[in-house]
């Protein structure tokens, strides 16, 4: 139902609905010259929204309505990794697009803020971005809460990604170490996994009563579940049941940071208000940290392929370092060291034929 009232020297016009409960609402709207102004502003309302909830929902901003189709749409159907990723772009848009509201988001505007977005994030990163925000918009599109598409066509751009090196060399290795921030607990995590070449769900499954300071060794016997937040697992193969040796300095880094947080003896080492970092934030953290460094881009898994590289080269056995890893055999380690391996082999090879030229 739609009436019409005259406020000084301007028309208004008022339309009544139920919401989505069944409580009639109004929808008012003034400011017009004339009453036939207000009629056909009125109609077009009525045209382009069959329903005049769906008006109202076009007046919310894109971070409103976002937030709102996170709520239907995908919590409870998403893993709580992916429900992460579609709250971390709702904070993106909250900041990007700000209060600007869905019948004003056009389709140059739309652009000019991915363009301002892909300033600072790579290609791949700007993608993500558009496809959440284009699922929730051609939903809008559906339900007619929008009229057109503004993501249609829209050009991705992103700033480069430095390539990836599969490991750090050793010079590389001391640069990281010594720039890192033991009271920090991305940083710590990241400093043990460089000196023990320990899987990420192993450090997260580190509690304080599996490191012996005095011995300067660390029981590796369980995991942490971080992905689905279950809690302790057994470790990857029975081989990954070890204990290996640490240096004084990370045993007593160790310490120190279980003492500051006063951490039960077995509850886990790493865990911030009981929750693991996810290792997409954890390699996040390593990325900036390589970047503030001047190092090249490795992933944290990187961190042990490092750790065995370093080894080998500095002359550990391939044996050692491989029950060090936690390899189920050896030939698990000659097979994804094999080109580490054959450089050794060519040095001993010249050490051989100095020896022979001796004699």
């Amino acid at each position: 139902m739609v009436s019409y009232r005259k406020r000084g020297d301007v028309w208004q016009y008022e339309i009544s609905y139920k919401d989505i409960t069944g409580q009639y609402k109004k929808l008012r709207r003034s400011g017009f010259r004339l009453k036939s102004e207000a009629e056909l502003a009125a109609s077009q309302v009525r045209t382009d929204f069959v329903d005049v909830r769906q008006y109202r929902d076009a007046d919310l901003s894109l971070a409103q309505y976002f937030e709102r189709w996170i709520q239907l749409y995908k919590v409870h159907s998403v893993s709580d990794i992916t429900l992460r990723k579609y709250t971390n772009t709702l904070q993106h848009i909250r900041i990007i697009f700000g209060d600007i509201k869905l019948r004003d988001i056009t389709k140059s505007l739309y652009q000019d803020r991915i363009n301002y977005f892909a300033q600072t994030h790579a290609m791949r990163t700007v993608a993500t971005f558009h496809k959440q925000i284009r699922a929730a918009l051609l939903d809008a599109l559906d339900e007619r809460v929008i009229t057109t598409d503004p993501t249609r066509k829209t050009v991705i751009t992103g700033q480069p990604v430095r390539s990836k090196k599969k490991a750090l060399d050793f010079g590389e290795l001391q640069t990281l170490l010594h720039t890192l921030n033991p009271a920090n607990c991305d940083e710590l995590i990241i400093y043990v996994a460089a000196v023990t070449g320990m899987r990420y769900a192993e450090i997260l499954g580190l509690t304080p009563a599996d490191i012996h300071t005095n011995k300067s060794l660390v029981d590796i016997n369980k995991t942490w579940d971080y992905k689905y937040r279950t809690g302790f697992k057994k470790t990857k193969t029975a081989a990954s049941n070890r204990q290996i040796s640490l240096d004084r300095k990370t045993a007593i880094l160790l310490q120190d940071y279980i003492q500051a947080h006063n951490i039960s003896p077995h509850d886990p080492v790493f865990l911030r208000n009981g929750v693991a970092p996810v290792s997409a934030e954890i390699n996040k953290a390593l990325t900036s940290k390589l970047f503030e460094d001047h190092l090249p881009r490795i992933t944290f898994h990187g961190l042990r392929h490092t750790h065995a590289s370093v080894l080998l080269y500095q002359g550990v056995s391939v044996l050692s370092v491989s029950k060090r890893l936690g390899h189920s055999n050896i030939t698990t380690t000659q097979s994804t060291y094999l080109h580490v391996i054959k450089e050794l082999e060519q040095q001993d090879n010249d050490k051989i034929i100095n020896v022979l030229n001796t004699l």
